[in-house]
Formats: C-alpha cells, sequence, structure tokens
C-alpha cells in the first residue's frame, strides 16, 4: 500500500519504510510525526481524494534535522566596471521514517500540514499551564520525572538544584501549589 501526501507544499508517494527529506518540521529526533493531508491511497483498491482522503493519515518518525545540499546563486553583470555578487543557502530539512499508513479512522489533528504526537504519561498535568513554561520547558521537566503539579510543588531547594536541563523559577512552584490544591 502507498499513499501520496502533502507538506511543505510538496506532493510525496510514500510506501511503510521508505525515508523522506521534507521541509522542516518542529520536532525532536524520535518523535512521532501524523501527516493528515493525504491526497490519495494506493494498493488494491486505489481511493484518490476530491482533494483529501477523509480518514486517512500518514505516521512517521523523525530520525534528524539536517540542512540540504548548498546552493549558489552567482550574478554577474557583463560590461566593463561591472559587478559581481555570490550568495549561498542550505535550505533547512527535517529527515523523517514512514512507519505507518492509516487508511481510515485516522483522528484528525489542529494542525494542518502535521501534528506531532507528544506522549502523555499517567497523572501527568499540562505543565505549560504555567506562566513561563513552554514546551521545551515542561518536555525538559517531563525527562527530569517532573510531570504533575504536585510533583513540582513537592521539590526541595536541594532537588531544584540538582535538576539541571531547566532552570526552576520560584514562582512556578508557587503556582504549581496552587494548581495543585484545585
Amino acid at each position: 500500500m502507498f499513499a501520496v501526501l502533502k507538506t511543505g507544499g510538496k506532493q510525496y508517494k510514500v510506501q511503510a519504510g521508505d525515508i523522506l527529506r521534507i521541509e522542516k518540521l518542529t520536532a525532536d529526533a524520535g518523535e512521532t510525526v501524523q501527516f493528515d493531508e493525504v491526497l490519495m491511497l494506493g494498493g488494491d483498491a486505489p481511493v484518490v481524494g476530491a482533494p483529501l482522503v477523509d480518514g486517512a493519515a500518514v505516521k512517521a518518525e523523525v530520525i534528524d534535522q539536517i540542512k540540504g545540499e548548498k546552493v549558489i546563486h552567482f550574478v554577474k553583470r557583463r560590461r566593463k566596471h561591472s559587478s559581481k555578487r555570490t550568495k549561498g543557502h542550505r535550505q533547512k530539512l527535517t529527515l523523517v521514517k514512514i512507519t505507518d499508513i492509516i487508511a481510515s479512522g485516522a483522528v484528525a489533528s489542529a494542525a494542518p500540514a502535521a501534528k506531532v504526537e507528544a506522549p502523555a504519561a499517567a497523572g501527568s498535568d499540562d505543565l505549560t499551564k504555567l506562566n513561563g513554561v513552554g514546551p521545551a520547558a515542561a518536555a525538559k521537566l517531563a525527562d527530569a520525572g517532573v510531570t504533575s503539579f504536585a510533583q513540582l510543588a513537592a521539590l526541595s531547594d536541594d532537588a531544584i538544584a540538582a535538576i539541571e536541563s531547566v532552570k526552576i523559577k520560584p514562582e512556578w512552584v508557587e503556582q504549581a501549589k496552587e494548581l495543585a490544591q484545585g
């Protein structure tokens, strides 16, 4: 089975196991990405969307964030005392491996191109509700083992100092105490 998906203004024909270089996505290596813009599904019974196939999606795992090959743009104006200009550019790309093609029943994502799936731990709270905690800081806190407001509120000063991946601010602890109580 194959699918034709659209991302980054381009269309790709993919199968499970394919490795693609696509326009940069905001995802880290190892994360799972879901592409909801599927234009066609092929196989025994091909399905062509109008323009998209309803309920179809393609799941992929991000391998790495890379740069493309260098493109040189050279301009030379003829004649005496003319000018020359050289510009170079390397496009930022994401390397993904297609893991699964879902023909029907895929959950539609809010983002039109690709959705990054964050694994939710049992008993975890949304730490981004704290002022000043974004998705990156919440991920670093989760890596350090802090996934709920109660855990953050119960941290001692020594435990806060031991977490080196993110600098925990005192106001986060106060907000976490209030949110943990309800």
